[in-house]
């Protein structure tokens, strides 16, 4: 049993850290729980080219290790694990990491959203060389390539229309005939002269040289079973995303995403005292820069929370 922090925050992405921050610095001792992957997407992102401030670009790892040193510079504690389960309903909150039970007056939730995958081994070999979870993040590296986008949403839709200001040629791959896609973005994709379409067809190997660049794809033909190879520079694998909301047990509300709720305008969720940052809870802009602004958010109304609940006690108590 250790004492009771004024905050806890979940996860150590732009969210995460820009939240721990701007508490570390209004004195509150912020106590982060990294999580497995500190950093979080971005350090699966190799250079990154649109957070402002650095006119040459950045690599993502790097981004983050920066983040970590200012937030350890303000006395921020660091605990690179994975929360397992929490309890908010009484206070202080509850949450638990390797076993151990810590407290705190108020929680930010910034876990952040993982990229689904295709979960083939040459994917993960070749993320960040020439395979990508995230078109406006990398989309500029292609410009004149020829790309693939794989899936049938709204959100392969929306990728490939973005990578075809850059690339020559866009190629829908997706395994049915049928889309998920809305109506109104598959029309878009459909008017897009650039965008060609592979249905009933799947990846089965991402090919390349290692460390450098993605040459080609084995393709699987979803209704003969038949293989092709197909030479490619790039592959953006657009099957949406999955908030990191599993370990809450359903103590927050969700929308029909997974996606946590907060109070518009705000990062308020419906429980006092626990706010939500970043990509767990925004699945619109789902940027850097975004997060980064939403953690700030997020400690100042954590902050004022704070204040406004010290002083309800202390009146009380006179």
């Amino acid at each position: 049993m250790s004492d009771v922090r004024n905050v806890i925050i979940l996860g150590s992405g732009p969210a995460g850290y820009t939240a721990a921050l701007y508490t570390a610095r209004a004195n509150l001792k912020p106590l982060v729980f990294t999580g497995l992957q500190p950093g979080g997407q971005l350090t699966i992102t190799t250079e990154v080219e649109n957070y402002p401030g650095f006119p040459h670009g950045i690599q993502g790892p790097e981004l983050m290790e920066h983040m970590r040193a200012q937030v350890l510079r303000f006395g921020t504690e660091l605990v690179d694990t994975m929360v397992e389960k929490v309890d908010f309903s009484a206070r202080p909150f509850k949450v638990w990491a390797d076993g151990v039970e810590y407290q705190a007056k108020s929680i930010i939730v910034a876990t952040g959203a993982s990229a689904l995958l295709l979960g083939l081994p040459s994917e993960t070999q070749f993320m960040g060389f020439g395979v990508s979870a995230c078109a406006t993040c990398d989309g500029f590296f292609f410009k004149e390539k020829k790309v693939l986008v794989v899936g049938g949403g709204d959100t392969a839709m929306e990728e490939a229309n973005y990578l075809t200001r850059f690339c020559t040629e866009v190629t829908i791959v997706h395994r049915r005939d049928t889309f998920r896609a809305s109506k109104i973005m598959l029309e878009r994709a459909q008017a897009n002269p650039k965008i060609k379409w592979l249905l009933n067809h799947e990846i089965a190997e991402v090919i390349g040289e290692p460390n450098k660049k993605v040459t080609s794809v084995k393709l699987r033909d979803t209704v003969s079973g038949a293989m092709s190879e197909r030479t490619i520079d790039g592959i953006f694998v657009a099957i949406g995303h999955k908030p990191n909301t599993e370990f809450l047990g359903g103590q927050l509300p969700v929308d029909t995403k997974g996606y946590l709720l907060v109070k518009p305008g705000s990062s308020y969720t419906s429980i006092d005292g626990v706010f939500a940052a970043g990509d767990v809870h925004d699945q619109i802009y789902r940027q850097a820069i975004t997060a980064a602004g939403s953690g700030c958010m997020a400690a100042i109304d954590c902050e004022r929370w704070l204040e406004a609940k010290e002083h309800a006690e202390a009146t009380a108590a006179h």
